[in-house]
This record gives structure tokens, C-alpha cells and sequence, in this order.
């Protein structure tokens, strides 16, 4: 008996298994019917309307004075005086001593000048006597018109011609004397300083150098074809700016004048800017020291009816607009101008219509798209696909 149980056992078994599976296969249920979700790309749009656009045009430069000059020694001789502020650094005022150059000799070439003005003056007023008295001679001894060398006219010519000389001699002593002293042209900071004191200086030598602090200039390349973008490239307001400790500064210049031509080397045109009192000197600004490497911003022309967008919104001359109905078109536009971080651009828009700075590959003209941050709308409303749907496509 236990036989035929242990026989029996497995077929017992594999019945079991079959009934169970049948009974499971009839309380199977139908799945439940899902709708179909689609999904939409998320595209963030900006408001924007056309309008006038002042086109600033970006440039660079270093600030350079716009006088610069070396000190040169016009006479020779030992130099006996230095004044403290002939150092490097130091800022000085039109017609201050800086210098001074050993007097004795050129004070006594302007005695020795003076001597001989005095001597040729007096030659002259006895040569004027002499002819008064030969004429007076002349007269009461002959009649008619006496001839120039009875009057002693040579003669007094001579003489005049000497004081005329001695004169000349007298202002070149007196200048003589004068260029002793060195003395600053303009205001402006010593940058150089060539001599010590007791150096033997002769003509023609480098004293210093001394850079005037009253305008400054910087030079500023463009592209050629930018100059269409201005209303005078001899003229127009120009903005500085630095960042110093972290912090950006800014001054106001003024557009002055074009170089007129193209470089040879980097093919731009330069434009010179003009900073009044760089230094700070008369106001109470913030200094802008020679040599400082500054960007710039050049006022341009004003023209109307334009969009400014983001660099990034525009590809190959393009926007992408997203309609009033949610779809996407792609759009020619006209760029008029595009810089570092924008393109202004001539397009017209309808109401209702957006543009979005997204640039996606997969969007094409006709798509349907959801804007970030939009409500969804329910199709009993009007809207495009189902509150479900705009789940699905959001997430």
C-alpha cells in the first residue's frame, strides 16, 4: 500500500498544480485601459517688444597721456640743485623748479651782453650827433641835395645794425640764464629721472621725463564696419570701466577723433577717447592711472524698432517663437547688431506671441510645446491635451 502511495504521489501533485493554475486563469482580470500620455518639451519664453535701441559698441584700450614730454638740458653745465620733488612719482605744477644748473658763467655772459648793448647805443647816439653836424655843414657850405655819405648815413646804418646785434646777444645771455633753472612744462608726474647732483650735463641731455595729468587718452580699435553704427565717429560719449579690489568703476570720456586709418596688423580702425584729470586733481573722483587697461563703451546710433535678445536666442539668423496656440515657429530674422551678450534683431510680432531663448535641436516649425512655469488647461476648456497629459509632459 505505502508502494503504491509513494507511486502515486507525484501525479497527485502535478494535479494539484494544474487545478490551481486553472482556477488563477479564471479569476484573471482584463488590465485597465490607460489613455495615452504625450509628452511636450518645457520652453521658457520672454516677453519682448519692439522698440528704439541705443547700440553700444565695445572696445578696450590702455589710458596714455595725452602730453608727454622729456626734459632736455639746453645748455651745459654742472647741476648744483636738485629739488625733492624731481623723484619719480611725484606729481608737479606748470613752471615749478625741478632743477638747476650752475648760474656763474651765464650770469656773466648777460653782464658782458648788457656791456656791449651799452657800448653799441652809445656809438649810435655819436654817430646820430655826427650826422647832424655834417649836414648843418653841408648846408651852410653848398647848395642842392647832399648825397647819403656827406651825411653819414652808412655810418649811422652801421651803427644801428650793431645795436641790433648787441641786443640779439643780450636776449640769447638772458635765455642762457633762464635755462639754468629746469622747470616743469606742464602739470602733470614725474616718470623718469635720468641725472644726479654734481653731474656734469651737456646739451641735448635726457634730465626725466614728465607726463601731464590734465587729459588723458586711450586708444580704442574697432572693426571698419562698426563705424556705421555711430553718428559721428569724431564725437560721442564714452564710458570706462575697471574693476579694482572687486569693485567696478566707472568714468565718463569724451570721443575726440578717428586715426582715419586701418591697421596693418589687426585690420581695425582706432577711435581716441579723452578723460579729463585723470588723477583726480581737481575733483574728488577716483584716479585712473596711466598705463591701467580699461574696457569701453561707445554710444551708438539710436535706431527704432528693434528686439534685444540674449546672444544664445538667436542661430543662424533664427528665433524660435512660440505662437499664441503654443506651437513653435521658426523664424527668419534681420540682425542688425550682436555683441558679447546681445543681437539686436528687426522681426515682427503678433499678438500673443513669445520668444523663447531655449535653442533645441529637436523643435521643429508646427511642434507643440509647454511653457515653464504655465497652468494646464483642461481639453473642456479649450486647451491642448488633458491636465494627465500635461503632468506627463512636465515631468
Amino acid at each position: 500500500m505505502r508502494l503504491w502511495i509513494r507511486r502515486l504521489l507525484p501525479l497527485l501533485i502535478l494535479v494539484i498544480a494544474v487545478a490551481g493554475f486553472l482556477v488563477l486563469l479564471s479569476t484573471k482580470q482584463a488590465p485597465e485601459k490607460k489613455e495615452q500620455v504625450t509628452s511636450l518639451p518645457i520652453v521658457e519664453v520672454l516677453a519682448v517688444t519692439p522698440q528704439a535701441h541705443q547700440l553700444v559698441l565695445r572696445s578696450y584700450g590702455v589710458v596714455k597721456p595725452k602730453h608727454d614730454s622729456q626734459l632736455v638740458a639746453e645748455i651745459s653745465g654742472r647741476l648744483i640743485e636738485l629739488t625733492p620733488r624731481f623723484v619719480v612719482g611725484q606729481h608737479v605744477r606748470k613752471g615749478e623748479l625741478l632743477a638747476r644748473i650752475e648760474p656763474a658763467d651765464y650770469q656773466a655772459d648777460l653782464m658782458q651782453a648788457q656791456a656791449g648793448l651799452a657800448q653799441a647805443q652809445a656809438q649810435l647816439q655819436e654817430e646820430i650827433a655826427r650826422g647832424k653836424v655834417a649836414e648843418t655843414e653841408w648846408r651852410g657850405v653848398m647848395e642842392g641835395i647832399p648825397p647819403e655819405l656827406g651825411l653819414r648815413k652808412p655810418q649811422l646804418a652801421k651803427e644801428q645794425a650793431n645795436v641790433r646785434s648787441a641786443e640779439a646777444a643780450l636776449s640769447r645771455a638772458q635765455r642762457n640764464l633762464e635755462r639754468t633753472e629746469i622747470r616743469a612744462p606742464f602739470d602733470g608726474i614725474i616718470t623718469e629721472r635720468n641725472v644726479d647732483l654734481g653731474q656734469y650735463i651737456n646739451v641735448s641731455v635726457n634730465l626725466g621725463r614728465v607726463q601731464g595729468t590734465d587729459i588723458a587718452e586711450i586708444r580704442l580699435p574697432l572693426p571698419p564696419e562698426d563705424l556705421a553704427y555711430l553718428n559721428d565717429e569724431n564725437s560721442g560719449t564714452v564710458t570706462l570701466i575697471q574693476t579694482q579690489a572687486g569693485q567696478t568703476r566707472q568714468w565718463q570720456a569724451q570721443l575726440v577723433r578717428s586715426e582715419g586709418v586701418i591697421n596693418d596688423a589687426n585690420r581695425m580702425i582706432y577711435l581716441v577717447a579723452q578723460l579729463d584729470d585723470p588723477y583726480a586733481m581737481e575733483s574728488a573722483g577716483v584716479p585712473l592711472k596711466f598705463g591701467s587697461f580699461v574696457n569701453a563703451e561707445i554710444q551708438g546710433r539710436r535706431v527704432d524698432n528693434l528686439l534685444a535678445l540674449p546672444r544664445h536666442a538667436v542661430r543662424s539668423q533664427r528665433i524660435t517663437v512660440i505662437k499664441a496656440d503654443n506651437t513653435v515657429e521658426l523664424r527668419p530674422v534681420e540682425v542688425v547688431r550682436a555683441d558679447l551678450e546681445q543681437v539686436y534683431v528687426r522681426t515682427e510680432l503678433a499678438p500673443g506671441e513669445r520668444i523663447s531663448p531655449n535653442v533645441l535641436d529637436s523643435l521643429d516649425s508646427g511642434r507643440k510645446v509647454k511653457i515653464a512655469g504655465e497652468e494646464p488647461v483642461d481639453e473642456a476648456e479649450g486647451g491642448q491635451g488633458s491636465a494627465s497629459q500635461m503632468a506627463v509632459a512636465g515631468g
